[in-house]
């Protein structure tokens, strides 16, 4: 019955003009950030690719259609999610130095899918998947240690359907969202909310122009972001029922931003106190 129900909805023009106007909104975010990216540097980029760019449109469009039950829920799955994207991130990393885009890209959605099924498996409730989240995006910037080294990223030319390549993954991964917490639940939603749509347009759109290796430091520089994500979806989980989504998703937004912030600023390297140069001996000799 509750499925008939939800049909009924999707039926509905109103839902249908909802669903665009969420589309619309959600690719220029993706569109300017993925722009802001290519113009940073690798790790800046980096860093502005796990902010939730994605998920966080598709998280305030479930808090306007569901309760904060339904919330706290889809937190909890999208853990696996982020553990899912790091290990993404890990396959396209090696696979890209060897091979093209669509065959990198290709090996790593299948890891990303499997891992996400598997690991939603598990169960264990917030603290587990917390748990396991966070060791397995240690291990992936353990094994990706090797391809974080590179210098700016090499200039590109501009080409005008890279913006529509952009916009239309983010847009499909937003009625994919939509679709799912209304038909499928919190579990789905949760998990396609951290898809890693950031993680394919970057693929997509620089690879081709900078090369693989190029690519491959851009995202593995995104790992330890990702520890942001699950420190934002844990506290999200915590506090949606207590305070509401008013409060909730801009403390979740605050901590992810917070921990970017601070590897930008960890990174930075120290100055170190100028020593001044030695004077030149003295032409005058003591009388």
């Amino acid at each position: 019955m509750g499925v008939v129900t939800a049909l009924a909805g999707i039926g509905d023009a109103a839902f249908w003009a909802a669903l665009l106007a969420k589309m619309g909104a959600s690719a220029a975010i993706v569109v300017l950030a993925s722009l802001a990216v290519e113009r940073a540097g690798p790790l800046v980029g980096a860093m502005i690719a796990t902010l939730p760019l994605s998920a966080g449109p598709a998280y305030t469009f479930l808090a306007l259609d569901h309760d904060a039950a339904f919330l706290r829920d889809s937190a909890v799955a999208s853990l696996p999610a982020i553990a899912a994207t790091a290990l993404f991130i890990a396959t396209y990393a090696g696979a890209a130095r060897r091979h093209g885009v669509a065959a990198s890209l290709a090996a790593a959605l299948a890891v990303w899918i499997a891992a996400a099924l598997l690991l939603n498996r598990l169960g264990g409730g917030l603290w587990i998947a917390g748990l396991v989240t966070t060791l397995v995006i240690l291990a992936c910037i353990g094994a990706c240690r090797s391809f974080r080294a590179g210098g700016p990223l090499p200039g590109r030319p501009k080409r005008a359907g890279d913006v529509l390549v952009r916009a239309g993954i983010v847009m499909a991964l937003v009625v994919a969202v939509v679709l799912a917490g209304r038909l499928a639940g919190p579990g789905a939603a949760g998990i396609l909310a951290f898809a890693p749509v950031v993680m394919v347009s970057l693929a997509v759109i620089l690879h081709p122009r900078i090369g693989g290796a190029a690519t491959a430091t851009v995202l593995t520089l995104s790992l330890p972001g990702l520890l942001g994500f699950v420190a934002a979806l844990v506290a999200l989980a915590l506090t949606i029922e207590r305070f509401g989504p008013a409060l909730a998703l801009p403390l979740a937004l605050v901590i992810n931003v917070g921990w970017n912030g601070g590897i930008l600023l960890a990174s930075r390297p120290r100055r170190r106190h100028a020593v001044p140069p030695p004077r030149p001996p003295s032409l005058e000799t003591d009388s």
